[in-house]
């Protein structure tokens, strides 16, 4: 009867070591998706930041660049589209419009900067170059911030597409995150028309 007794203790003994074993793996899985999400919302955060550096630049740029050439109000006007855009996505949560008024602003920009090297005396402006300085300090630190982005997402979305952290992504609702893409066309220079 003692042979019994111990046998039956030592399977409940059995049977609540691995209950404990599988709750520790699942609080451990679930907290290392928490981090890994988290740290996608930061770095996106960071993404944030350095977008709205560059868009209250624009302003002044805008600004030095409109007394050289009058008539290319296009490209200003579609700047101003875009940081609109960007002000109404950001406070919506849209992260998918944000990145296409990010996207849109880039090759306006482009256009504009193509622009200013058609005016030696706008490029000489202490105004106009001090502003580019720290425009391509932001489009640096965008580039950083994009990279260390697409890291946290590419280390998130492995925890949810792999075995056994999948399991606990797909019973918790942990979705795959989109990465920073360059749209198309993004390694051509813009055609700027005169």
């Amino acid at each position: 009867m003692k042979t019994e007794f111990s046998t039956t203790k030592k399977v409940w003994i059995g049977i609540g070591i691995v209950a404990i074993l599988l709750i520790l793996w699942l609080v451990s899985g679930y907290n290392g998706l928490v981090k890994a999400s988290l740290g996608v919302d930061n770095a996106w955060a960071d993404i944030e930041a350095q977008y709205q550096r560059r868009f209250d630049l624009i302003p002044k740029l805008l600004e030095t660049v409109k007394g050289y050439k009058a008539y290319e109000e296009k490209v200003f006007v579609e700047i101003t589209q875009m940081r609109s855009q960007w002000q109404s996505a950001k406070q919506s949560g849209d992260v998918d419009s944000q990145l296409a008024s990010a996207r849109g602003l880039d090759g306006a920009l482009g256009k504009l900067l193509a622009i200013a090297e058609n005016y030696p005396d706008l490029k000489a402006s202490e105004s106009f170059k001090t502003l580019m300085i720290a425009l391509e300090g932001t489009e640096n630190r965008i580039a950083t911030s994009r990279t260390d982005y697409n890291g946290a997402v590419k280390e998130f979305n492995i925890r949810t597409r792999t075995f056994p952290s999948n399991l606990i992504a797909s019973w918790f609702g942990f979705k795959q995150r989109k990465s920073f893409e360059a749209v198309p066309g993004a390694s051509t220079a813009p055609e700027v028309k005169f």
